[in-house]
């Protein structure tokens, strides 16, 4: 059976001159900088170009990277940094409605969504799934940020932290803080 290689022996063996050791991992991580980079990027075009001009940082600035965070967290990092550069350097902001269905309902509590498909209940659905799409959106970026990583990738509260640049306890509040605001949204329609 073959050993699974490390990300950190990767790092080790790109270090010492071998460059394929890299490409491993970019094939292992291109799928998800490019979903990462999608939401912020809305043109799949430019969000492959700025996918690949993240690896291409990393990769050189791979020699300073201490191993302290996982390397994906790491290069997580850079790919945000890359894509708000490219946003900034075409005036535009991030875009925040770039979700799937998958993913709203996993942040909006989705067994709740999944229902019966009457048109009242596929109504209902679908304006619940606008109110936390703009909620989200309307969030300011910190707090927008945090419940993406959280919810969305999957992130624990200290690779947030690491990402982010931040306390955990910062983290927890901006996540908190998040929620709240997408509950707030949604209350006058559970209401109804």
């Amino acid at each position: 059976m073959a050993k699974k290689t490390t990300d950190k022996e990767l790092i080790e063996r790109v270090k010492n001159g071998d460059k394929t050791a890299y490409d491993l991992l970019v094939i292992k991580y291109q799928q998800r900088i490019v979903n990462l980079v999608s939401r912020f990027v809305r043109n799949q075009s430019d969000a492959l170009d700025v996918t690949q001009e993240a690896f291409i940082k990393a990769y050189q600035a791979l020699p300073k990277f201490r191993g302290d965070s996982a390397f994906y967290t790491w290069l997580y990092r850079i790919a945000v940094n890359t894509a708000k550069n490219y946003l900034a350097s075409q005036a535009r902001k991030p875009i925040g409605s770039d979700y799937d269905v998958s993913e709203i309902e996993q942040i909006a509590g989705g067994d709740a969504l999944i229902e019966q498909a009457t048109p009242e209940n596929m109504l209902m659905k679908d304006e619940l799934q606008a109110t936390v799409l703009k909620a989200i959106k309307n969030l300011p970026d910190d707090l927008r940020s945090a419940i993406e990583l959280r919810e969305v990738e999957g992130l624990s509260y200290e690779e947030i932290a690491e990402v982010m640049e931040c306390p955990i306890g910062t983290v927890r509040s901006r996540i908190f803080r998040a929620r709240e605001a997408v509950d707030n949204a949604m209350l006058p329609l559970i209401k109804n």
